[in-house]
């Protein structure tokens, strides 16, 4: 028995738009023929989709919501495309409304920053409600970003006074002391995203003010030993190369009117072998403290390019593969 095949028309306001929602080199428009399983052609300023009516219906309520975040400001790709059509697809549209209507800052450029993914939603809603937050995901989820636009949300309607940015600044592979300079020089690429970070929130001649009068302090984890961090919001990046002794210290520096939101991601440690990561003893010792929160994101809430969300999956599934056989021949050891 075939299927009923059907054709709709969507009319789009302008040449601008239309080139907005296909994209460079029509990516955008391809990935979503692929994924929904349509033909699209553009004729003059509409789109003429056909294919099995309930790929055809599927495809347009998805195009209807992207034309609306384009108006929004929003820039289209395709990971933002996949994530609008697994919402549609579940009849949760209606989430990317809630998405787009959440404005945490603008950024210099006037453009604003909202929650991509409603992971990252609960994450921006932790650290309003927190004192302290833990943001734990791979690459891309934004935890990093979000946690930034928070911090300069909060100087900006005068919550807090300072931003303080740290990381441990731990090799990945290079030696700091092949790197060129003094020791500043030498952690000041391991705090670069950081700092790319906070001019696009900022722009560079508000952060350097802010760096002169000591508003922002940018630093390596070690120099905050010993002090006591009254009315600031504090990030701790890249929190999965702390040691135990390095989380429990940095934890202790919070004083009065101060928030933290430390961010890491536990499948890239750095650590030297034999050390464990004190962000993972961190979520196992404090769980269920008031005040405190854990937030995981996942695959789903990466928002960079589309094969960054494959390639962590991919990995995801070969380390549980591998922790599988690991165990199993721990396993037969033991029997033998």
């Amino acid at each position: 028995m075939s299927k009923l095949l059907t054709k709709r028309i969507i009319d789009i306001d302008s040449i601008e738009i239309l080139m907005a929602l296909f994209g460079s080199f029509d990516q955008n428009i391809k990935f979503i023929e692929e994924e929904t399983q349509v033909q699209i052609a553009a004729r003059e300023t509409q789109l003429h989709i056909s294919g099995e009516e309930a790929n055809v219906n599927l495809a347009v309520n998805v195009i209807h919501k992207l034309l609306e975040m384009i108006q929004n400001r929003e820039t289209l790709d395709t990971s933002r495309i996949a994530y609008a059509i697994q919402l549609t697809r579940f009849g949760q549209e209606d989430v990317i409304n809630e998405l787009m209507n959440d404005v945490i800052c603008v950024n210099y450029k006037g453009k604003p920053v909202r929650c991509k993914t409603l992971g990252q939603k609960r994450y921006v809603s932790a650290i309003s409600n927190n004192d302290i937050v833990f943001g734990i995901g791979p690459a891309g989820t934004g935890k990093t970003y979000l946690a930034m636009a928070m911090a300069v949300t909060a100087y900006k309607t005068k919550q807090i006074s300072r931003i303080v940015l740290t990381r441990p600044a731990v090799e990945a592979g290079e030696k700091l002391g092949f790197l060129p300079g003094d020791l500043q020089n030498k952690v000041d690429p391991y705090l670069r995203p950081l700092y790319d970070a906070l001019y696009d929130l900022m722009g560079p001649e508000t952060y350097m003010k802010l760096i002169e009068r000591a508003v922002i302090e940018v630093a390596p984890l070690a120099y905050m030993r010993g002090r006591t961090l009254d009315d600031s919001f504090i990030i701790l990046d890249e929190a999965q190369n702390t040691t135990s002794e390095q989380m429990k210290m940095f934890l202790t520096r919070m004083g009065k009117g101060s928030q933290a939101v430390i961010t890491g991601d536990i499948t890239q440690i750095d650590l030297p072998r034999g050390k464990s990561s004190g962000l993972i003893e961190a979520s196992q010792v404090l769980r269920g403290i008031k005040g405190l929160e854990f937030v995981y994101l996942t695959h789903k809430d990466v928002v960079r390019h589309e094969l960054v969300m494959r390639i962590i999956e991919a990995y995801g599934h070969y380390e549980k593969k591998y922790e599988s056989k690991r165990l199993r021949e721990v396993r037969d050891k033991k029997n033998t």
